[in-house]
């Protein structure tokens, strides 16, 4: 990897609200931080990039602001995708074990036998995941290599998103001046910052709330089971102040910031807030408790439809450790507390984790994805030729792409 220092990692997370750019650098001690640069972003409506000059522009900015913390150059970057287009859902394939001993091609054939579905044209795969991997009805084996049998079969989670979308994403780095070598989808990212193994293997739900998408997991078993993305975030609570106190965006994010707290029971009474008004009126003086009153309902419908993929994932028994709320969003006073309120299950705010250097600054769940995508990266760089990843992603969407395209003329 050219990050001019083999060892960095850079992740680079492209959210509705903020860009942001984490670079690790692999120790022998683990992981640490050394550089981050974020940017507000403009370019993107619910996870999907709508413009891409805007989007390249605080691409940019952020990478800068990285490489003069890191004192280094940013070569190529894994990157998040999110958005309502992104489809989880789980397969199986069964293969013959060639010479009764599970090989590594065996391994390689058994999850293309899983992925071997009709996908529609304009959609591509994302993520492979594999959750479980069966020999002669032994099931439960995380690691098959080198066993015996006749009979190997994988359980796979499938993830696949519009291939619009990812080139647009692949688009704005390589404009930026970096390469991508992989994308990730954000609540895998932020799962792997802000779980324990501990949790993932007891079964846990991971509910990520960005400003523009919701996104969820659900690992039983330490693997992971369901995903979804709701089109809903922060910036809706945003909004309703904006609305519901009629003051301009920018005003109602900074009061959100400063003033939100989302169970009015846990507001005084007597609080009063300023409220800048629009149209160059005189600013008013209105009471926290009217704030509290609009945020609860709304936190109180994401959980709701939070709670509802739940039960339809049919793993809402399984996530015996609880709910973690991660992203931007759920740094809100009260969260937790609303959402246990509709879970009926134990919930903790969730921040990167067992990470070294500058601690301080990403010890929140605004950083979650950043820092997951550089741990992603960290994993995932052993593990499969780097360099074939990182050729092949964008001529693999532009071959859906093209492919799609040729379907309709």
């Amino acid at each position: 990897m050219s990050n001019q220092n083999d060892n960095l990692i850079v992740g680079l997370d492209i959210g509705t609200t903020k860009i942001c750019v984490i670079v690790g650098s692999l120790t022998n001690e683990g992981l640490d931080i050394v550089g981050i640069g974020t940017c507000p972003s403009k370019g993107l409506r619910k996870g999907v990039v709508i413009n891409i000059e805007s989007t390249v522009t605080a691409i940019k900015k952020a990478l800068h602001d990285a490489e003069l913390m890191a004192g280094c150059e940013i070569k190529s970057v894994f990157t998040g995708i999110a958005g309502g287009h992104i489809r989880g859902f789980n397969s199986q394939g069964i293969i013959a074990i060639k010479n009764r001993e599970v090989t590594e091609d065996d391994v390689r054939r058994v999850i293309d036998a899983a992925k071997a579905i009709a996908i529609p044209m304009d959609r591509e795969v994302i993520h492979i995941l594999p959750q479980e991997f069966i020999i002669d009805d032994q099931d439960g084996i995380k690691e098959p290599l080198g066993m015996s049998g006749v009979r190997l079969e994988a359980k796979v989670h499938i993830v696949t998103g519009a291939v619009a979308s990812a080139q647009n994403i692949v688009k704005s780095c390589n404009r930026s001046g970096v390469d991508v070598a992989d994308i990730v989808i954000e609540q895998l990212a932020s799962a792997e910052a802000v779980l324990s193994q501990d949790e993932k293997d007891l079964g846990v739900a991971l509910v990520d709330i960005g400003g523009g998408t919701t996104d969820i997991a659900i690992y039983v078993d330490g693997a992971i089971k369901y995903t979804s993305v709701l089109s809903l975030g922060g910036n809706h609570l945003t909004n309703d102040i904006a609305v519901g106190l009629r003051t301009p965006m920018a005003e109602a994010e900074k009061i959100k910031q400063a003033h939100g707290c989302c169970l009015a029971g846990m507001v005084n009474k007597d609080e009063v807030i300023e409220v800048p008004s629009v149209g160059g009126r005189e600013p008013r003086r209105l009471s926290r408790q009217l704030l509290s009153e609009i945020l609860e309902p709304r936190v109180e419908e994401i959980f709701m439809l939070v709670n509802r993929e739940l039960i339809k994932s049919g793993y809402e028994h399984l996530i015996a450790s609880g709910v973690v709320i991660t992203g931007g969003s759920s740094i809100l006073p009260g969260m937790p507390e609303v959402a246990e309120q509709i879970f009926n299950l134990p919930v903790r705010r969730g921040v990167p984790q067992d990470i070294g250097g500058l601690t301080d600054v990403v010890n929140s769940p605004i950083y979650a994805t950043g820092v997951g995508l550089v741990r992603y990266g960290s994993t995932h760089m052993s593990l499969n030729n780097f360099r074939i990843g990182q050729e092949n992603i964008f001529d693999k969407i532009t071959r859906r792409m093209k492919e799609w395209l040729g379907e309709f003329f």
